[in-house]
């Protein structure tokens, strides 16, 4: 039981955003079903990949739902968003095959968030998973009372993801996926986003 005495202040929280967008499973599955070259799957690296995708007009509602949804969030988090503008790094989609999996990394070369959009996930698919980016709690952790819950003693964090599924996180955020277990792939976009300013505007000399 908690004391009255004893007032809980979170500091430095790690925020992960969902929503459920299936309006755009169309549009991007085709894209992507285009942007896949004919290649082999290696059964060490079970995965496909395409190239960029942000270029294609088909891309444009979601490419614009997503950087404006980017801009907010970024907003939320208390970051001064004034004259700042998101844009994408890359975008490009991913299919993992039986026992792919996703190591732990982060994202650097200028981005401020990542994020997934979740085209196919049959049963026994991968699990997205959100690591503890605090290497000092890390080093000193507890056993948590109950794995299943979240919560500020909590290593990790995994989502179980549907088709429509989108998720962004801090670019910092380490991140990866669960061994693929299902015989059937599982697809979804990757994305990094960056923000630029607008530069200032000189005084007029007269």
């Amino acid at each position: 039981m908690q004391s009255e005495e004893l007032t809980p202040l979170f500091c430095f929280p790690t925020v992960v955003v969902t929503a459920f967008k299936p309006e755009f499973l169309d549009a991007v599955r085709a894209v992507s079903e285009d942007n896949f070259e004919p290649q082999d799957i290696n059964e060490i690296y079970p995965v496909k990949m395409t190239g960029n995708l942000t270029d294609d007009p088909r891309m444009h509602a979601f490419c614009e739902y997503v950087g404006s949804s980017a801009w907010q969030i970024l907003s939320n988090q208390g970051s001064d968003m004034t004259g700042a503008s998101t844009f994408f790094t890359e975008m490009w989609t991913q299919e993992h095959h039986k026992h792919s999996q996703m190591e732990q990394h982060v994202h650097g070369n200028g981005a401020q968030l990542v994020g997934f959009y979740f085209l196919e996930t049959p049963e026994n698919c991968s699990k997205a998973l959100f690591y503890d980016p605090r290497p000092g709690k890390v080093q000193v952790n507890l056993p948590e009372a109950d794995m299943g819950q979240v919560t500020p003693a909590s290593n990790a964090m995994g989502i179980e993801a549907k088709p429509g599924t989108l998720i962004f996180a801090n670019a910092w955020l380490p991140h990866g996926f669960t061994r693929h277990a299902s015989d059937k792939p599982i697809r979804f976009v990757h994305f990094n986003i960056g923000v630029e300013y607008a530069p200032a505007q000189a005084a007029e000399v007269i």
